[in-house]
């Protein structure tokens, strides 16, 4: 805004003021000068300093063997990609920026991915099409000549 604007604003809001309240002259500058100071701060934005976020429990305990728990809340889970997105928006990427985390800071439970991959494994999954499991050996047995 620029200075006629304020200033012509400042006229209306002080003669609204005046004609339904009663103001004494002596107080009447410091009314002006107050409005005046409040409209010509409208125009300039206020930074707000976003609260330094504290982990909910400390990154080095936050992997374990069976879950892994959320920096965020401090929920816990077996894998966190589903749950950043959901109750905090957050994608892994962004969850590991936000935490300065590594790159190889798993989302998901070691245990949980173990057992994940021997199930894919013994459904066959991940090999070629047309290719087999390797066959197991049977066990040779001896052979017994009966005389």
């Amino acid at each position: 805004m620029n200075n006629e604007d304020l200033l012509d604003l400042t006229a209306e809001i002080v003669g609204s003021h005046v004609a339904n309240n009663s103001v004494s002259v002596n107080d009447l500058p410091g009314l002006i000068t107050s409005i005046y100071d409040a409209l010509s701060g409208l125009g300039t934005p206020i930074e707000v300093e976003a609260p330094v976020q504290a982990p909910a429990v400390s990154i080095r305990s936050s992997v374990k063997a069976e879950s892994v728990t959320c920096l965020e809340c401090g929920g816990v889970q077996r894998t966190l990609k589903r749950h950043l997105t959901t109750a905090h928006g957050l994608t892994p990427d962004g969850y590991r920026a936000k935490w300065n985390l590594p790159a190889s800071y798993p989302m998901v439970a070691p245990a949980y991915s173990v057992k994940r991959s021997e199930m894919a494994k013994s459904l066959g999954l991940g090999r070629k099409p047309g290719e087999m499991a390797p066959a197991k050996r049977a066990a040779r047995r001896k052979l017994v000549i009966v005389t």
